[in-house]
């Protein structure tokens, strides 16, 4: 018995140890890897052939001319399944030191691992054979550093300085590159931290995969550019050409389907030699290859992919998107990005004030039909606060309401009673209904910190907030909330660069839509030429940082005032603060019946709408 156990486990030992026939990362994948029932739609034994596009970024990995590899691709084509199988084939055939690098270390990292290696370590064998189970008292894995023999495997934040300079490591793997920050802490750009990790390995791997963002700053778009610029192209079986698949080829149209009274759209691709129309089934089912636009480049492989390619994502369903987005550029930018795989070009930005006068319009009352909420935004100055309340509907389309200044310093009671005036003031619809501001932002940047601190804190009941701008890439709109120290007042810190985007964006918008801003043409309300020279004030400029391109927002003149820009930015923050439900606004307001008149006294509604009853 003894006898038969020792017997069984040198022969356990032998099947870990003894070296594994020499294989491509596809071929592994193909006969090795499992695909986990939470992370995959289609659970099971992976087989290249269902998108063969794979193939080729794959096997570069083993190819040993090929030190780099950049995929600048789309969603939906299974990029993070490429990283993984990398990994599995140096688990098991190549063992060697391994980091993945993603944007930041809590929580993406975590769940990185969690969520994707984890399950694949445990539903291949024989990776399970070799990675010890995460409940092991071995000390050899953990969520964030997992050990086999020859090898280990570390997941690392972009943010985190102290995880990517720790640890030599041959082959180095960098998820969503345009997502990173500029500087891991002050320590610098944490591609180039990481890749200093892999100099003394001659057989190094960098593999740099993600979805492009803006042109011009985008990390692997940069990269993809210094490699081989590699497109998945198919063969047209109607004239043997091979072509790239995109957007700018698709023709499609309306149909109506009988039998299930659904309505599609029919997508074609036109072949650009032949213009032969073939539909997305034909498409996909032609064989394909990777054509270099610069063969030339050596030791560095570029790729780029897109959703069209995708068996997981239909044409049909990409086009409902591009028609959904196509008015909106914020959202237009999301699909172009995601879908397309290609950056966002910025359009060029609004030479002067006269495109947003001539696009002014005639309210028909104070508010205009389409608004459901108001907000408000205040900029402190020292002699002045200046404000503008700004209407919101579906979509986020916004309504300049009115733009004013109250007169006096920030350190006198009376200036402040002078605001509280205009934050109860009622604006009335056409037909009598009336609407309070919901929200105010409160800008705390200034000589006068305290004083709008302790008004907030006054006046938080109906939700006035101090908020506070931080400048600079990847910060979100609504970064943190907390409450000062000693007056206990909530402080919003903003990303006003991300808002000053949005804002830009939506100005340039043409039709009528989501996002599109409105504004009157009667100049009382505050709108004039110098209100849009103020709104149009900064401009984005590229600059590079520690060798890293970043977008810093500059002033377009010293002589123009940019609290217009500043003003809009925090309206918009304190919408985003109230998170409305526009569709249940717009019902309550349609339950409201009668006039409404100046508020002097009486309960103010939750959702900033008043009824003739409150009055």
């Amino acid at each position: 018995m003894i006898e038969q156990k020792t017997v069984a486990l040198f022969r356990k030992i032998a099947k870990i140890w003894a070296p594994p026939p020499k294989l491509t990362v596809s071929q592994w994948a193909d006969k090795y890897r499992r695909l986990s029932p939470e992370s995959s739609a289609e659970p099971g034994q992976w087989n290249t052939d269902r998108a063969p596009y794979q193939r080729g970024v794959m096997d570069a990995v083993t190819d040993p001319d090929v030190e780099e590899i950049v995929v600048m691709t789309s969603s939906q084509v299974g990029k993070t399944e490429i990283l993984l199988n990398i990994i599995g084939y140096h688990i098991h055939q190549d063992p060697s030191s391994i980091m993945v690098v993603v944007p930041n270390k809590d929580p993406v990292a975590k769940d990185w691992s969690r969520d994707r290696l984890a399950p694949m370590i445990r539903d291949t064998e024989v990776l399970a054979e070799r990675v010890s189970d995460p409940k092991a008292r071995d000390g050899a894995n953990s969520t964030l550093h997992k050990q086999f023999p020859g090898g280990y495997i570390v997941i690392a934040g972009a943010n985190a300085p102290s995880d990517l300079a720790s640890r030599p490591v041959r082959i180095l793997l960098f998820d969503e590159v345009d997502r990173f920050p500029a500087s891991a802490g002050s320590e610098g750009d944490p591609i180039a931290l990481a890749e200093k990790r892999a100099v003394t390995f001659w057989n190094r791997k960098k593999v740099k995969v993600s979805t492009p963002t803006i042109k011009g700053q985008s990390r692997i778009e940069d990269d993809y550019e210094r490699g081989t610029m590699e497109e998945w192209r198919v063969e047209c079986p109607h004239c043997g050409e091979y072509v790239y698949l995109n957007f700018y080829g698709m023709k499609f149209q309306h149909k109506w389907i009988s039998d299930s009274n659904a309505e599609v759209w029919d997508v074609k691709f036109q072949c650009p030699a032949c213009l032969e129309k073939l539909d997305e089934q034909t498409w996909k089912s032609q064989p394909g290859q990777y054509i270099a636009q610069r063969p030339e480049v050596k030791g560095i492989r570029s790729f780029h992919l897109n959703a069209f390619y995708s068996p997981w994502y239909t044409w049909d369903k990409i086009i409902k998107e591009w028609l959904e987005a196509k008015h909106d550029p914020e959202k237009l930018k999301v699909v172009v990005n995601t879908l397309f795989g290609e950056s966002w070009e910025e359009k060029g930005e609004i030479e002067n004030e006269d495109f947003l006068l001539e696009r002014r319009e005639t309210y028909p009352a104070e508010l205009p039909d389409g608004v459901l909420l108001l907000t408000a935004a205040v900029d402190v100055q020292d002699d002045r606060l200046e404000y503008e309340i700004v209407g919101w509907g579906k979509g986020e389309q916004s309504w300049g309401i009115e733009y004013g200044i109250i007169l006096g310093k920030p350190d006198q009671q009376s200036t402040w009673e002078s605001l509280d005036g205009k934050l109860s003031q009622v604006w009335n619809f056409q037909d009598g209904k009336g609407l309070i501001v919901a929200c105010t932002a409160v800008d705390s940047g200034g000589h006068y910190t305290s004083e709008v601190y302790r008004y907030c804190k006054r006046n938080e009941h109906r939700r006035v907030f101090a908020v506070k701008g931080m400048g600079g890439p990847g910060i979100p709109f609504i970064h943190k909330v907390s409450r000062t120290e000693k007056e206990r007042a909530v402080l919003i810190i903003l990303g006003v660069d991300a808002g000053k985007t949005t804002i830009m964006s939506r100005l340039k918008m043409r039709a009528i839509g989501d996002g599109y801003c409105h504004f009157p043409d009667d100049e009382s309300r505050g709108y004039d030429r110098d209100y849009f020279k103020g709104l149009i004030s900064e401009r984005k400029v590229i600059r590079k940082y520690k060798g890293v391109k970043r977008v810093y927002w500059e002033t377009v003149s010293e002589h123009v005032r940019n609290e217009p820009l500043d003003l809009r930015n925090y309206a918009m923050a304190a919408m985003r603060v109230l998170n409305p439900n526009f569709e249940m606004l717009e019902q309550r307001l349609n339950e409201t019946s009668g006039a409404s008149k100046p508020a002097t006294q009486g309960p103010r509604r939750r959702g900033g709408c008043i009824k003739r009853s409150d009055l």
